[in-house]
């Protein structure tokens, strides 16, 4: 079965919008795994708008489940975060500045030195590392080339397309896919997975480890519960 890793950032900007620590964000990672989930997710950025640097040490502490950090190695801070945590996985991701969310995956052939360079900074620690990466061919023997354990399709553009032409969305993804299989990387898959497509990108893309989900997984949250849309989101990777 896919695993789901349940990205709590949301919560964290739910909790920074009025101070203080409601809602509770280790308490809200505690129940996610409570009620199933396979791992959690963070994302925290140097302006900390959502995650807190220090949330990530509050989070190792407790959780029990797999821990999967998200973020720009280009910057000294998260590398250092990385390294004092020892999360089960890295996931590295081309933020730039000022940047919303995640809206692009690396270049791995123009970049390719330097993450070898970071790839085996995290690994000598024993930290799984994950590439972030646009659904390209190529990029993925690239990521390959670099000595990293898995690869994270970036979904958003199958999710934008799925409502219209659903085969046609998920055919470079596919092919990616089967790129990773070839070169012999792992595959996770993240950004704007929800209960519409997730389980029609789950039932195609062949070898998908991990999926990681947060914005439409909270969002659907307020509606149904945490505990209900766990389980659903659960029920797709089956």
């Amino acid at each position: 079965m896919t695993k789901l890793s349940v990205n709590i950032n949301k919560i964290a900007t739910l909790r920074n919008a009025r101070g203080g620590n409601v809602p509770n964000l280790l308490a809200a990672a505690l129940a996610c795994e409570k009620f199933g989930a396979q791992g959690i997710t963070v994302h925290p950025r140097p302006d900390e708008r959502h995650i807190r640097y220090q949330d990530v040490y509050d989070l190792k502490a407790n959780i029990s489940t797999e821990f999967n950090i998200e973020g720009n190695c280009r910057e000294q801070k998260f590398i250092d975060l990385v390294l004092a945590n020892i999360p089960a996985q890295v996931t590295l991701v081309p933020d730039e500045e000022g940047q919303i969310t995640s809206n692009h995956g690396w270049d791995t052939i123009k970049h390719r030195d330097y993450l070898s360079e970071m790839v085996k900074l995290f690994k000598d620690k024993g930290i799984r590392v994950s590439i972030f990466v646009d659904p390209v061919e190529e990029l993925v023997e690239a990521a390959a080339e670099t000595g990293t354990d898995r690869i994270e399709l970036y979904t958003e553009a199958y999710a934008t397309d799925f409502t219209n032409n659903p085969e046609q969305a998920i055919e470079p993804y596919v092919k990616a896919a089967l790129a990773a299989q070839k070169v012999g990387l792992g595959l996770n898959a993240g950004h704007d997975l929800d209960l519409n497509n997730l389980q029609y990108f789950h039932q195609n893309i062949p070898g998908l480890l991990e999926v990681s989900i947060g914005h439409a997984l909270i969002s659907d949250a307020l509606y149904l519960g945490l505990e209900e849309t766990i389980k659903r989101y659960l029920a797709c990777l089956k």
